[in-house]
């Protein structure tokens, strides 16, 4: 897909940064280690904690998102706050004619992320949708030994974290996390990545709480129909209900079958069962740091495109809406309605190998 961002002809990128919690501060590390970038100011929820994050960094403090994207000095905002607000923010950022970088997701909203996609190449700036879960050991592990299991036609994925207590946070809370798949993507896009168009969802969820805004804990379980033939199950939980941390990922083929548990990898095939080399997840926001300023100075092609974790947004709102009804939803949109290429289990080139 070709892209028009507009690219840098000075050598340095001036960043305001939009949160003050920890993966800001992963960020903010990277830019200070990167001297083609410079971060000139930063805004957090309260006052308070901007100016307690800013005593780590040579950073200007600002009391308003507003008024940090429309400084004159800054040329990409980064979004690194409640899952809420990242639509709002991205939209001024891109109306003030700054390049955007937001965590995932892009926004709560479908109909708003297209928007801001429309936006964004109006406006000739980059929009760039972090989701570092494909730059990470265990997804790259998984694309490299996937020929070796031959047609795939089952995958599960399971992340589940108990917590006694559970916090009472903004990932707790209905509204500024959004529905469970929603807020947490990368669960889905990793299958989407992984293996293509989605056609149908059928997605059960539950919430236990004592109070209207905050939840003790949710277990939400999704099967995904793929165009391919797969079958996937995807199940996200957490909190006080919940009592065996998980994280698994299971890919089954014809030939045999990939088990990532952790960041331990095996393949197993006829009754062998061979270790796989597992790279780090360490480093991999400042990865994606690098790879942003990379594509803004030279042109060089980021590892996602906005319209790639749009497609999965859009699975995600087809769980929310299943969930909802309790009915299976239909996929209607087609991966070629993106400008996406569709291959046979495939969907795009693998992302860009860990340094």
């Amino acid at each position: 897909m070709q892209n028009n961002t507009t690219f840098f002809t000075e050598p340095l990128v001036r960043v305001g940064l939009v949160g003050t919690g920890y993966v800001a501060k992963l960020r903010a590390e990277a830019l200070l280690h990167d001297n083609r970038a410079r971060l000139v100011a930063v805004v957090g929820n309260t006052l308070e904690k901007t100016e307690t994050f800013a005593r780590d960094y040579p950073v200007e403090v600002m009391s308003s998102w507003q008024q940090l994207v429309e400084r004159e000095d800054v040329d990409l905002v980064i979004i690194c706050t409640i899952n809420r607000d990242h639509g709002a923010i991205a939209q001024a950022a891109l109306l003030h004619n700054k390049h955007v970088v937001v965590e995932y997701p892009l926004c709560l909203d479908v109909v708003e992320a297209e928007k801001l996609i429309t936006l964004s190449k109006a406006k000739n700036k980059l929009l760039h949708v972090e989701h570092i879960e494909l730059l990470g050991g265990v997804h790259q592990a998984l694309k490299q030994h996937l020929p070796q299991i031959g047609h795939v036609f089952y995958a599960r994925y399971n992340t589940i974290n108990p917590q006694h207590p559970a916090p009472r946070k903004w990932t707790y809370n209905h509204e500024l996390f959004g529905f469970p798949l929603v807020g947490a993507l990368s669960r889905l896009h990793r299958i989407v990545d992984l293996f293509g168009q989605v056609l149908t969802v059928n997605c059960h969820n539950r919430f236990w709480q004592t109070e209207t805004e905050y939840y003790q804990s949710c277990f939400c379980t999704t099967q995904l129909s793929l165009k391919n033939g797969l079958l996937a199950q995807v199940i996200y939980g957490k909190g006080e209900t919940l009592w065996q941390r998980e994280r698994k990922f299971e890919v089954h083929g014809e030939n045999g079958g990939l088990i990532f548990d952790e960041d331990r990898g095996v393949i197993v095939q006829a009754g062998e069962t061979t270790p796989i080399e597992v790279g780090s997840r360490r480093g991999l926001f400042a990865k994606d740091t690098s790879l942003v300023l990379d594509h803004l100075l030279e042109g060089s092609p980021l590892y996602i495109t906005p319209e790639q974790s749009f497609y999965t947004l859009k699975v995600a709102d087809a769980a929310r809406r299943s969930a909802a009804t309790g009915e299976t939803i239909i996929v209607t949109d087609s991966l070629n309605e993106f400008g996406l290429e569709t291959h046979d289990q495939k969907l795009w080139p693998s992302s860009p190998e860990l340094s």
